[in-house]
């Protein structure tokens, strides 16, 4: 694991909390040459992404690029890994992304300028929790029965229910899909965004 900075652990750890994992704003007192030098390391090792900013919705800017537009940064997959987010989860955070950007770009009206208090938020998962690893069976392509993430994490099975409806689906806003099939039961899937 690479050695990180203290700038870049902060960076990294703030961008993993806000929604769409937007580096931005950077850290208080990190300004001028100091934030330019920062973050032309990180996107060169990976970590950093230079995405256009989506001024409708408020994206604070990078830079500008001229006409009005400009840049942003977000954290990618590699970043979010270096501070040990599982890459099952950010390739799963990165994908909803994604898909919320194409269907906003299709999208005839345009996006609500303040957030809405029932709009569920991206949060960062840690390595290594049994959510982290509950979202590992549900993204197999068999899926996962509540009797298989009973026997994985050790849960009862309401606790089981309770995280994939409450914590996956609301918090998380994933697109969790359950299905009856004879001998296993109720399979959850996460299917790929």
């Amino acid at each position: 694991m690479p050695k990180l900075t203290d700038t870049q652990s902060i960076i990294l750890s703030r961008a993993a909390t806000r929604p769409d994992n937007l580096a931005m704003p950077l850290p208080e007192g990190l300004a001028g040459a100091a934030a330019k030098m920062a973050v032309a390391k990180m996107i060169e090792r990976g970590w950093l992404e230079e995405v256009e900013a989506n001024l409708r919705r408020g994206d604070p800017r990078w830079r500008e690029t001229g006409d009005g537009h400009g840049t942003t940064l977000i954290a990618t997959e590699a970043g979010l890994a270096v501070i040990g987010i599982e890459p099952v989860v950010a390739t799963t955070m990165t994908n909803l992304r994604k898909a919320k950007l194409d269907l906003a770009s299709t999208a005839k009206e345009p996006a609500e300028t303040s957030p809405d208090a029932d709009t569920p938020q991206p949060v960062a998962i840690r390595a290594g929790t049994k959510q982290a690893q509950i979202i590992a069976l549900l993204q197999r392509p068999e899926g996962a029965s509540i009797t298989e993430i009973v026997e994985a994490t050790g849960w009862l099975p309401h606790s089981a229910r309770g995280l994939i409806s409450g914590g996956l689906k609301k918090k998380l806003g994933l697109p969790i899909t359950a299905q009856k099939v004879a001998g296993r039961g109720t399979v959850y899937k996460l299917e790929a965004a």
